[in-house]
Order: C-alpha cells, then sequence, then structure tokens
C-alpha cells in the first residue's frame, strides 16, 4: 500500500451500486477494504482492483450482525491503520406484499441490515476516524429514491430508507467537530442486477406494470468519488443520481 493513499471501506461491495462504486474508487487512488456476505464476488471485484495496480482487502462481512461488524473493523484498523472513506452501502428489500401481510421476521431483516447495521458501521468508523492522525474523514450513506417517495409494498425498505436520512443528518451534526463528514447519495435505477425487473416493467402507483429506464452503475461510483473529493471543511449532504425519464419527479 502507497503511504500515501486514502483508505475506503465499501460495504455490500461485491455487486451493483457497491462494486461499482469501490472500483471508481481504486480508479481515483483509494485502496480499499471489500465487505460483504459471498466472499465469491467480492473476489472478482478486488482481482479487478489489483490487476489495475490498487490494492484490495477482501473482509466477508454480514452488516446485520454486531460481532460480525467488530470484526471486520478491527481488520481494517490491524491492515490498514487508518480509515479515510466509509461508503455504507449494503442493504436488502422485502417480497412486494400488502403491508399488513409483511412476515415480522421479514421486517426486522431488512430493519437489521439496512438501518441498524449502517448504524454500527458508523459508529466504528467514527471511534477511528476521530482517533487518527491526520484526523477526520468522510461517511457516505447510500440511501435511495425511496428515501423521498415510496414504490408500492415496499413498507420495510422505504421505512429504512427515510432513517437513513435522519442517521445521515445527525452523523453530520454530531461528527463535524471531529472533521468527520457525513452525506448521503439518493440512487434511482442504476442498472444492476437488482434492477433488472424493471425492463420488463415495474408496479406503479395506478397499478399497472411498466418498464422503467435505467443508468449506468458507474454514473454512481463517479457521483462518490466526488463527494469523496471534497476537502473535510466542504460537503455534500445529500445528493440525488438517477435516470432522466424515470417517473420519480411528477405526479402518477
Amino acid at each position: 500500500m502507497s503511504a500515501s493513499a486514502k483508505i475506503a471501506l465499501v460495504t455490500g461491495a461485491g455487486t451493483g451500486v457497491g462494486r461499482a462504486v469501490a472500483l471508481a474508487l481504486a480508479k481515483a487512488g483509494y485502496s480499499l477494504a471489500l465487505a460483504g456476505r459471498r466472499p465469491e464476488p467480492l473476489q472478482a471485484v478486488a482481482g479487478e482492483i489489483n490487476a489495475a495496480g490498487s490494492q484490495a482487502l477482501v473482509m466477508p462481512t454480514d452488516v446485520s450482525n454486531r460481532a460480525s461488524i467488530l470484526a471486520l473493523f478491527a481488520k481494517i484498523k490491524s491492515s490498514f491503520g487508518r480509515l479515510d472513506l466509509l461508503f455504507n452501502n449494503a442493504g436488502i428489500g422485502a417480497p412486494p406484499v400488502p403491508l399488513e401481510d409483511l412476515p415480522f421476521e421479514k421486517w426486522n431483516e431488512v430493519l437489521a441490515t439496512n438501518l441498524t447495521g449502517m448504524f454500527l458501521c458508523t459508529q466504528e468508523a467514527i471511534k477511528i476516524m476521530k482517533a487518527q492522525s491526520p484526523r477526520g474523514g468522510r461517511i457516505i450513506n447510500n440511501g435511495s429514491i425511496s428515501a423521498h417517495a415510496p414504490r408500492p409494498f415496499s413498507v420495510a425498505y422505504t421505512s429504512t430508507k427515510h432513517a437513513v436520512t435522519g442517521l445521515t443528518k445527525s452523523t453530520s451534526l454530531d461528527c463535524r467537530q471531529y472533521d468527520i463528514c457525513a452525506g448521503q447519495i439518493d440512487i434511482g435505477n442504476a442498472a444492476t442486477p437488482l434492477t433488472e425487473r424493471m425492463v420488463d416493467g415495474v408496479l406503479q402507483p395506478d397499478g399497472r406494470k411498466l418498464p422503467e429506464p435505467r443508468m449506468d452503475a458507474g454514473h454512481v461510483g463517479n457521483a462518490v468519488v466526488y463527494m469523496a473529493s471534497l476537502p473535510l471543511d466542504s460537503n455534500v449532504l445529500f445528493m440525488t443520481v438517477m435516470a432522466n425519464k424515470m417517473p420519480f419527479v411528477g405526479r402518477g
């Protein structure tokens, strides 16, 4: 690892948005800690990064499990000695069922991953960032357009993404004294395996099922790199990156 390289942790780094952001950060000169539940996709991303001349370490992690998160950050501290950027990306959804039919266990699973896991990662990142020299760092949370408006039958996912907005604001407020910046990126229809169903059509508020435009996930990576490139006296608190023609702005 270069002595001047900045260190970034990306959760949910094996596929989709996490992969795109990890690759973009590596291209921008970061050394990467790649966290996710499945080692195989993480190894594939690390192979791409290492082949391009940057460093990436694979760290299998279940962000719904506190002990797994604590082990992750202990490994980061022992391997890199510092942390400059956390991209809180790992998240899951629930089956699109009527609100009253959503199983309690599924509700708890989504909250544990999307909100509690993000909170615990934020806590551990703060502990490293405020104690290191030079002090400070940046935490970027993956929100969603669902942090502004829900899709039909998405109560668990939507509730957690609204809560992420509160986490972002509180982190920004409570941590600026430590030169830690917190921001949020809200993404609309990045082209990933999770959004492939949108090509055939997804349920709209009026009951119709319609295809929706998507955008290259690489644009999300570039947006995160921009947010991360700012000095610690500047911050992007919220950014929305979306497929321009997706049915978000307007009534429907």
